[in-house]
């Protein structure tokens, strides 16, 4: 079963929020990063980042439900598109939901010149993102003792 990617509204920010917070709690618990977690950001926060130009959050829709919330950063002026965030409600992992949506997501801004960042400690987001083109950049931030971000580029 596919997935297909309904834009969100203003409207529907809260209901983001909630499931941004219940996504990442688990890895808000994991690697204890309260300053970068997107469990930890506020709804004004993400309502600022819904406003900002270029930036474009999606429902990821499958089973007649939304499993799952992308952000796609799209300023149309040739820079780099970027994924920032993408998640999958924990009931729904394990699917191949992710892997859809971002396939979609490409279909909709193209298919080239991306960037995204995850944690490195996540193997199944590297296997991921790789399985779909993306190569790391060299590029890895630590943010504690147990996490450090890394960074990727599709052309």
């Amino acid at each position: 079963m596919g997935v297909t990617l309904i834009q969100v509204t203003k409207d529907e920010i809260e209901t983001v929020w909630k499931m941004q917070t219940e996504a990442f709690s688990e890895l808000l618990e994991k690697y204890q990063d309260f300053d970068t977690n997107p469990a930890v950001e506020s709804l004004e926060k993400v309502s600022r980042k819904f406003s900002l130009p270029g930036r474009i959050y999606y429902f990821i829709m499958a089973e007649e439900k939304r499993v799952g919330v992308i952000c796609v950063i799209d300023h149309q002026d040739g820079s780099r598109k970027r994924i920032s965030p993408i998640w999958i409600m924990p009931q729904f992992r394990g699917r191949g939901y992710a892997q859809q949506a971002i396939l979609e997501a490409e279909k909709k801004h193209g298919s080239y010149h991306w960037s995204l960042d995850t944690i490195l400690q996540e193997k199944g987001n590297l296997h991921l993102y790789e399985k779909l083109g993306y190569h790391q950049t060299g590029e890895i931030r630590k943010i504690n003792d147990r996490m450090d971000i890394i960074f990727y580029e599709k052309d």
